[in-house]
């Protein structure tokens, strides 16, 4: 975790995360008792992780996707952020939200998937898994990878699957396991996003971000 905000702005980010739209300062104070002005507004503003515009009398404001990142990554973080609350009930929701971050991270889904734009009324369409993923995966690496046996990220890879994340996983562990493929941690930590954490397969209690394979 790079960037811990307070209390109160921790709070705004995640109840604009919820409703995943934009919120007047009203409806703010309605849902949660406070509006975010000030420092606080100027805080999140200035560092990018919200849109904060004037709208007639009132403020209005919504998440970018910095913002969502930032909250993605909050979700793994275990603990409040300091000071540490007394609150009991404030610390159950960190373990609460930890469950949703690998719920996520197992079904391959952002935040935005979940929550979004609540105004908008679709039905995803179902999501084929291919008749040989093995192959699949190798054609995707192949167009990935810039020189032979080359790394490529798993956030990168994942996508051009067309597969459920489960799937992947399970393909990805019997090809490592085969010695077919090649999986390792990325080792730096700190270019790592939120998707990247996302995207990662954790294979003997370690995320693993970069595949390899050596002939094809």
């Amino acid at each position: 975790m790079t960037d811990r905000l307070g209390h109160k702005q921790t709070a705004a980010m995640f109840t604009l995360m919820v409703l995943g739209r934009e919120v007047p300062n009203p409806e703010l104070q309605e849902l949660v008792g406070f509006t975010l002005t000030g420092k606080d507004r100027t805080r999140l503003s200035d560092d990018g992780y919200i849109t904060s515009k004037k709208d007639g009398r009132r403020f209005v404001h919504q998440l970018t996707d910095r913002g969502w990142a930032w909250c993605e990554d909050e979700l793994a973080a275990e603990i409040p952020p300091p000071p540490r609350p007394q609150s009991v009930l404030c610390s159950s929701l960190y373990v609460l939200l930890g469950g949703l971050h690998g719920y996520l991270r197992r079904q391959n889904l952002k935040l935005a998937d979940v929550f979004g734009d609540t105004t908008a009324v679709s039905t995803p369409a179902p999501v084929p898994v291919p008749e040989n993923l093995e192959e699949r995966i190798k054609i995707a690496y192949r167009e990935l990878v810039k020189e032979p046996r080359g790394w490529v990220g798993l956030v990168d890879l994942r996508p051009k699957l067309g597969a459920p994340a489960g799937e992947v996983d399970r393909v990805l562990k019997e090809l490592s396991r085969t010695g077919q493929i090649h999986l390792v941690p990325e080792d730096n930590r700190k270019a790592l996003t939120a998707a990247d954490h996302e995207a990662a397969i954790r294979i003997g209690g370690e995320d693993n971000h970069l595949l390899s394979i050596e002939a094809l």
